[in-house]
């Protein structure tokens, strides 16, 4: 007898950010881990694509040399949601947060803007329209000053590096960079974005 997979329904108001940790992360009967990797955007539930390898070394080694660089009062970490509000809990792919409000709480899902000072996401082709436009435009409209979009061009990392304006809540261009990344804030980052691909 097959059983057949019992998917989460759409519930009748839509998505809350508050339904995400209710939702299992067995995926349907346990049987396959679909739903490890979700957010909510726009109250829309994205169930996220199997990344590249691209993708998941970017991710992996941009981490890792944030916190390497970061001073003792923030932390780098990756795949943890923001809760932006309450059709809002996007995950981007490396966040910088306060190292008190991760040390505060190590059954925590999710941050809150006030806690993040730095977001990057990493572009595939199942979140480009996301991640080059809804998540910024929400990260922005939410305050949280720093902002990263790392495409692939030609198998190589390039960083469009933004910035708040507080005046308008909306993020400004500050540089593209293609192989070198230096910037004084949020705090000083010196990185070979073309080490983050090899």
């Amino acid at each position: 007898m097959t059983v057949e997979p019992h998917w989460p329904y759409v519930p009748r108001d839509g998505w809350t950010a508050a339904d995400l940790d209710l939702i299992s992360a067995d995926g349907p009967n346990g049987e396959i881990d679909a739903l490890k990797h979700i957010e909510l955007v726009d109250g829309e539930l994205i169930i996220m694509s199997p990344q590249t390898e691209f993708h998941r070394r970017v991710i992996e080694r941009l981490r890792d040399e944030l916190e390497r660089q970061a001073p003792a009062d923030l932390t780098a970490t990756r795949e943890m949601d923001i809760l932006i509000g309450e059709r809002q809990r996007p995950c981007p792919d490396v966040s910088v947060v306060s190292a008190s409000a991760a040390d505060a709480d190590l059954d925590r899902t999710y941050y809150v803007p006030a806690d993040v000072v730095l977001v990057a996401e990493v572009v595939s082709k199942s979140s480009e329209i996301r991640d080059r436009e809804h998540k910024p435009r929400r990260y922005a409209e939410a305050g949280i000053r720093h902002f990263w979009r790392i495409e692939n061009v030609d198998g190589r990392p390039v960083a469009y590096v933004y910035e708040l304006d507080p005046a308008t809540r909306t993020y400004a261009l500050t540089g593209i960079f293609h192989e070198q990344l230096k910037l004084p804030a949020p705090y000083p980052i010196e990185l070979s974005l073309t080490n983050l691909s090899r």
